[in-house]
């Protein structure tokens, strides 16, 4: 596994990271120039394999929220993060041992990186979900632990910042949330998720950060040998390449926070229509009117030719799409799960049906 970040291992993160955050998370280039510039200033980050760390280590996770959209014309003050982890700290009257990653998709695996790499504390190889989701209930440290999401501290570029202290369930904490990041703008640093290190071993999507690394290596790989890419990396996640074609229409808007809409494709050949819908992230995937795949699993977009990961805010009409299912990991796929992160969780009555194998989770090596 990883065991440090440098400045070298970060476009492998932001290629792996594009891919596995099913179209959200924050765009990963944006996210690579910012932990760039603080690597350059402070040095690499430590990355602490979940299983060394003590069992009452103090954790939370540290991340982005808002709509992904709003990123690319409002950038970060860049200490956001940070910010938001140190009056977390400052409200419990203790300080965080490392932080975790609230979801490995995008940009949002770069911030526990930069947040932590600022408060002078490691990043834990460990996230809540191996892909994106666009609320914070939808963690598998919330629906596996009794850890809850607040109390949270939340901060804006403008030096706004807002605590919520409690809230009656987790759903109750993301609505709070969400209308705070939308009176920032649609963007905010958040710290929240309060765990110990027992917690995180118990229900962390482990070695995602490594995974991503891994994924975008091979990626980087395969476009040096002009090799088929979006196949490589079908074959990294054991998933498949379920379509190949154009993006032949885009409906995009933000609504109550979120990046919502759906895309269209159009095979090369004209003879069969995928048509994708997102909240933030892709939920669900029809081929010629039929159900594809379905939340949790993923649902990845690359280039056709080089494979990098296309995210919902840079969807546009004409540009050349490889479609990848690739299975969830197991953590996501509990009764338990189903119930937040399930095609019901979106308002989608159709059953779920898992893809098969799967690596997100897994030790390397294993």
């Amino acid at each position: 596994m990883l065991r440090q970040v440098t400045l070298e291992d970060i476009r492998p993160i932001a290629i792996g990271a594009g891919i596995l955050g099913t179209g959200g998370g924050g765009n990963p280039y944006l996210g690579g120039l910012h932990l760039a510039s603080i690597i350059r200033e402070r040095g690499p980050q430590t990355i602490v394999d979940p299983f060394d760390l003590a069992d009452d280590a103090l954790c939370c996770v540290v991340g982005s929220i808002g709509a992904p959209t709003v990123s690319i014309e409002k950038l970060p003050e860049g200490t956001e993060m940070c910010r938001a982890l140190r009056l977390l700290e400052a409200h419990i009257g203790r300080p965080f041992d490392a932080v975790a990653i609230a979801e490995i998709g995008g940009a949002n695996s770069m911030q526990p990186l930069i947040g932590g790499l600022q408060a002078g504390i490691p990043t834990v190889d460990s996230d809540s979900m191996g892909r994106a989701f666009p609320e914070i209930q939808m963690s598998s440290f919330l629906f596996d632990t009794d850890a809850t999401a607040a109390p949270l501290a939340m901060v804006d570029a403008a030096d706004n910042a807002a605590v919520v202290p409690a809230a009656v369930s987790d759903v109750w904490a993301e609505k709070m949330a969400r209308n705070i990041a939308i009176s920032m703008g649609a963007r905010a640093g958040l710290a929240g998720t309060i765990m110990s290190g027992a917690q995180v071993k118990a229900a962390g999507v482990h070695y995602t950060l490594t995974l991503a690394h891994h994924l975008g290596a091979r990626v980087i790989e395969a476009q040096r040998q002009k090799s088929d890419v979006p196949a490589e990396v079908a074959n990294a996640l054991e998933g498949e390449v379920i379509f190949q074609g154009k993006i032949t229409d885009v409906d995009r808007r933000v609504s109550k926070g979120f990046a919502r809409g759906g895309v269209r494709f159009e095979s090369f050949s004209g003879a069969d229509v995928l048509e994708i819908e997102f909240q933030n992230e892709f939920l669900i995937a029809f081929i010629n009117g039929d159900v594809a795949v379905t939340t949790p699993d993923l649902i990845c977009i690359v280039t056709e030719e080089e494979g990098e990961p296309v995210t919902t805010e840079v969807l546009r009409y004409g540009t050349r799409v490889a479609v990848i299912s690739a299975p969830a990991p197991p953590q996501l796929k509990s009764e338990v799960a189903l119930e937040v992160v399930g095609p019901g969780a979106f308002g989608y009555d159709v059953a779920f049906s898992p893809l098969p194998g799967g690596v997100i989770g897994l030790r390397p090596g294993d």
